[in-house]
């Protein structure tokens, strides 16, 4: 590898001072030949979740098993909202289908499209289970419901046929009860007062759906040593409007010494939000000032996070509340990060980057473009400027996708222009470069995941604008530096703008233009397919797996 300083952050990185790549695990084989299931299973490598407990002190290590247990919960929940009654799946399933099932939250494959992978299952319903699959668009938008786009219901047909709403503290009363009751054990062995609050305030919005004061609580923290993100957080499962949120949990183990290093760099959001590449109405918030960027090891995920590709880091609240008065938290989770580094993105670079530009894919510049993402959700705006509500109100279903082609391409600004006053160090190469590579790990997605699109929409728009060069020959790509950084603030311009004006129509046809992959694309990802790189981590983790 390269090597990337970061200003003021040594950037030591997992022992990051080898400076060359790191040697590649093998690609697994697939364990049964005639098994096209389980080929799909061994695509999927095996990472465990672990970490340096000796930081903790005995009462949280006494927490821990708590937080993963109501993490485990939330696990329950989500296989209700994505699929159903998950036992009656699994009891007619092979062990490789089981296996595959158990990746996928049901018997869709998330990374292909959503395609059903168990014969006679039917297409999965856009709205998972937070609808009635007989529910038309017409008849939900025709229901004189005000409070229809709750994030923290279900909608249900009654007796009669007709609509209503059903809280999801009712709906999961039991496991709310139990998961609530969990938190509380923890926050009574915990000796820190912030996370002490927050798990207790959270046990109270579990068991009402009103999240504001926990998210509030959870933004105050500052010296926890523990964290723990818990309950409906995320609406990429409902694919119908993106109104519904569903269960996950993260539990994770500050790391404080890299975590002051990261601080700084939210400090420059307000700077660099009045320098988006967009007119002055597209940038009038101003985002709040206690945002903070740490960085964790993850020791468990469950739910939504945990389904299909995995998510290694977070910028949370998504209240748009939230973010104006006090910003959000960004959290990089480096052992999930670094895993995806070494299985996935370096060997993609060896097979689809010029063999001149490979010194230029760095786990420097992939933790960093990584980081920036997180940040940049914090830019742009959260209102549209002409009436509509929220920008999430007004893109609907569309709105997730769009908002993570947002952060992408926001977050590769942020590191232009922090390169450009010498906030960080290296060349500006590494970062394009291992963006450029990052598209190829992220579009295997499929067009079901909101990053994947994202990055389908990001790959094409920067191929119209000559942003890379592919070499037909080698079917390798390299990045036209110059044109790459025109394209990236003409496509940051397009989609702040769609944004503002809360412009579904727009939104629209930029998914149908752009929103598809290429032939030459395809040929692409059939090359790394063909050389047996995974397509993302599964893991291994728990209290075993922890040595509790």
């Amino acid at each position: 590898m390269k090597k990337i300083l970061l200003t003021g952050l040594a950037l030591t990185l997992f022992a990051c001072g080898q400076q060359k790549k790191e040697q590649q695990e093998a690609p697994q084989a697939a364990t049964t030949a005639n098994d096209p299931i389980q080929e799909k299973v061994d695509e999927f490598a095996e990472f465990t979740l672990t970490t340096d407990l000796s930081v903790l002190t005995e009462n949280e290590k006494q927490m821990l098993p708590l937080l993963i247990e109501a993490a485990q919960l939330m696990d329950k929940l989500f296989w209700k909202e994505a699929y159903g009654d998950k036992d009656s799946l699994m009891a007619g399933l092979n062990a490789s289908q089981q296996d595959f099932a158990a990746i996928n939250y049901g018997p869709w494959e998330r990374l292909n499209d959503d395609e059903p992978f168990i014969e006679g299952v039917a297409a999965k319903p856009a709205g998972a289970q937070f609808y009635p699959e007989d529910m038309t668009k017409e008849e939900f938008e025709n229901w004189d419901n005000a409070d229809k786009t709750n994030a923290y219901s279900f909608v249900r047909r009654d007796d009669n046929g007709e609509l209503y709403l059903e809280s999801y503290h009712e709906a999961f009363a039991e496991e709310i009860g139990r998961a609530a009751g969990l938190l509380r054990e923890a926050a009574a062995l915990c000796e820190e007062e912030g996370l002490k609050t927050y798990l207790t305030l959270r046990a109270d919005a579990l068991e009402r759906d009103d999240y504001l004061a926990s998210d509030m609580a959870w933004m105050d923290m500052k010296d926890n040593t523990i964290d723990m993100v818990v309950g409906p957080i995320e609406n990429y499962e409902d694919k119908l409007y993106n109104y519904r949120n569903a269960h996950e949990a993260y539990v994770l183990i500050k790391d404080k010494s890299w975590s002051e290093r990261l601080e700084k760099y939210a400090s420059f959001l307000p700077e660099l939000q009045k320098g988006l590449p967009v007119a002055d109405d597209y940038k009038k918030e101003m985002p709040g000032t206690s945002s903070q960027l740490n960085a964790y090891d993850v020791i468990y995920y469950a739910g939504d996070c945990n389904a299909g590709s995995k998510t290694i880091a977070i910028n949370l609240p998504n209240d748009e509340r939230v973010q104006l008065e006090k910003g959000s938290r960004r959290l990089q989770l480096k052992n999930a990060m670094k895993a995806k580094f070494d299985k996935i993105l370096l060997p993609i670079s060896e097979v689809l980057v010029t063999e001149d530009q490979r010194k230029h894919i760095t786990f420097d510049a992939f933790f960093a473009n990584t980081m920036f993402h997180e940040v940049a959700h914090g830019l742009g705006i959260k209102n549209t400027i002409n009436g509509k509500g929220t920008v999430r109100e007004a893109l609907k279903e569309k709105g997730s996708a769009l908002e993570e082609g947002k952060a992408d391409i926001l977050g590769l600004y942020m590191v232009t222009k922090l390169h450009e006053k010498g906030e960080i160090q290296g060349e500006l190469m590494d970062y394009y470069v291992t963006f450029i590579a990052g598209i190829f790990r992220s579009v295997r997605f499929g067009a079901a995941s909101a990053h994947g699109q994202a990055n389908m929409i990001r790959f094409n728009y920067f191929q119209e604008m000559d942003a890379f060069s592919y070499d037909e020959a080698t079917g390798q790509y390299a990045v036209n530096l110059e044109n790459f950084k025109a394209a990236m603030n003409a496509l940051s311009e397009k989609i702040l703008t769609l944004q503002g004006d809360g412009d579904y129509e727009g939104v629209t046809q930029l998914f149908d233009e752009m929103g598809h992959v290429s032939p030459q694309l395809q040929s692409a990802l059939d090359k790394v397919s063909d050389a047996g790189i995974p397509r993302d981590i599964v893991f291994k983790q728990g209290i075993s797996a922890l040595g509790l």
